[in-house]
């Protein structure tokens, strides 16, 4: 699938136990902008929070162009999925390697008739990724945002699958 600028060619790939010192490592390094700003980055605590909760089952391994590019994590609940840890190379952020991503899982979703719920902290450039791709602010708080997309919510800019 081609994404622009971003890569030429990216796939998903089953992550495995082995992938989460990357995936941690990336999580810092997104994170660390807005955690800052919101006073609450803490060096250890943003690679161990992804190492308790890491769970190589739901997650993915983002692949761009035949290298690590990130990872998301799609969680079953009770009453639908939980987006997670959805991280990309800053690298390829604002380039529509995102956008094929959630496209992909949303997708997958949509068929199964799943509402979606993620978190994002107050203040993210990533709130306005989600906003595009159907997703609602439900709850916040001076932290976290709790948004959802229910099955087959549109996208403000018309995406498909």
């Amino acid at each position: 699938m081609d994404v622009g600028t971003a890569a030429r060619e990216w796939s998903l790939r089953p992550a495995e136990a082995a992938d989460v010192e990357a995936i941690a490592e990336l999580r810092a390094v997104v994170m660390r902008p807005d955690l800052e700003r919101l006073g609450r980055f803490d060096e250890h605590r943003v690679r161990q929070r992804l190492r308790d909760g890491f769970s190589p089952p739901h997650t993915s391994v983002i692949v761009a162009d035949g290298a690590f590019a990130g990872s998301v994590a799609l969680r079953p609940a009770e009453d639908g999925h939980w987006l997670e840890h959805f991280y990309l190379d800053p690298g390829l952020q604002g380039r529509g390697l995102g956008s094929a991503v959630l496209r992909t899982l949303l997708h997958e979703t949509d068929t199964h008739g799943t509402p979606v719920r993620l978190n994002v902290l107050q203040g993210s450039p990533a709130q306005r990724l989600y906003a595009r791709h159907g997703f609602t602010v439900e709850t916040q708080d001076p932290v976290d945002v709790f948004m959802l997309r229910r099955p087959g919510a549109s996208s403000s800019r018309g995406e498909t699958p």
